[in-house]
């Protein structure tokens, strides 16, 4: 377990600088300000924001976007789920497919104790597996797979074969579609997801026709995120909207989206670490290495200023290693945050997440979800 900072040192002045590392610290204004950024895009082009919950699997910051004009959340697995229910989360969307007897009860179970649950499926076996369990309707939506190959059904014919046979069931209630292109969302230049997002809303639009002439009922179009918001917006299919990284950002988006207004959001999470030891004259040793950021993206970037332009690179489990810049004088003790390559799976890394508005501690929120990958 991540040991949090001492709940002492909550509002004294400086205690930002007395968390221990390595640790998830957000900045609670920029966070908010990300926020209702993305609440006011989303108002302004007539759609619903359903923000993804895989991003930061915290029901604290969940119960902040919903206040902000939020309709609910999405998880992507039923685990994250039944943690967010758990914490007095009731609006939720998890928007991968399931299967197995097993997992169909955890879902009813939810939809029985959740005022707004929906669950996405896209094959005929997994309408079976839900409705032998389901003793309280259970909202479906059906995903369309739109380009990225991962889930959803593969064509028209068999996205109306999926709504015959949730229609067959009193205990399912088809309400829409999802369409989310995950493979858009990094892709460099606003051109280029426009035209990957139009193309996947051609196949989207074609699912939706399809099930609607097998007699179904399409009220919700969810998907997006956000790399390609305002593609999305620009094509008028989706009535919903799944970003996530938007309320923290990461290096990987920030590479890719660059100058674009999908990117116009501030990093509001950050890794805090601490130089271990500065006795090598090339290079200093934090204490954040494998175990501390994701590993799947670009490297962490140092945002502490004076350190922009060190490199750091990986070191092992816990550690690692950090270029000194030219000019700069940096010992044991120092202080170094940094924006994670993937904020997603960094997350998924810590126990608890340290909220600071300036240099203050304001609070010590769990991150509830964690390692809730079932």
């Amino acid at each position: 377990m991540n040991l949090p900072a001492d709940p002492d040192l909550i509002g004294q002045p400086g205690s930002r600088a007395l968390i221990p590392t390595p640790a998830a610290v957000l900045d609670l204004d920029a966070f908010d300000r990300n926020v209702a950024k993305m609440a006011a895009r989303a108002k302004a082009a007539g759609l619903a924001l359903r923000p993804h919950a895989k991003s930061h699997k915290c029901s604290a910051l969940a119960a902040r976007q919903i206040e902000a004009g939020a309709v609910g959340i999405c998880c992507a697995k039923l685990g994250e789920a039944e943690a967010m229910a758990l914490a007095g989360i009731e609006a939720i969307l998890v928007t991968s497919p399931i299967c197995g007897a097993f997992s169909a009860q955890r879902a009813a179970r939810l939809a029985d104790a959740l005022a707004d649950f929906r669950m996405v499926v896209d094959h005929v076996d997994g309408v079976a597996e839900l409705a032998a369990v389901a003793t309280s309707p259970i909202q479906v939506i059906i995903d369309v797979d739109v380009g990225t190959g991962r889930t959803g059904v593969a064509s028209p014919e068999q996205a109306a074969e999926v709504a015959r046979a949730i229609l067959a069931e009193p205990n399912l209630k088809l309400i829409g579609v999802q369409g989310y292109g995950g493979h858009w969302q990094h892709m460099e230049g606003a051109n280029a997801r426009a035209d990957a997002v139009a193309e996947g809303m051609a196949r989207l639009s074609a699912a939706i026709a399809a099930i609607r002439a097998a007699g179904g009922t399409v009220e919700v179009v969810t998907g997006g995120g956000t790399g390609t918001f305002a593609a999305d917006a620009a094509q008028g299919v989706l009535t919903e909207v799944q970003p996530g990284s938007f309320a923290f950002m990461d290096r990987e988006y920030r590479d890719c989206l660059k100058g674009d207004p999908d990117g116009a959001f501030e990093q509001s999470l950050t890794i805090a670490t601490t130089v271990i030891s500065a006795n090598q004259p090339k290079w200093v040793t934090v204490d954040g290495g494998l175990k501390a950021f994701s590993t799947d993206g670009p490297a962490p970037v140092a945002l502490t200023p004076g350190f922009e332009t060190a490199t750091y690179r990986f070191f092992g489990d816990e550690h690692g290693m950090l270029t000194r810049p030219q000019g700069v004088s940096v010992g044991r003790g120092q202080r170094i945050d940094f924006a994670p390559g993937h904020i997603d799976p960094t997350m998924d890394r810590y126990d608890v997440l340290h909220l600071v508005r300036g240099e203050v501690l304001v609070d010590i929120v769990p991150i509830e979800a964690r390692g809730a990958g079932q």
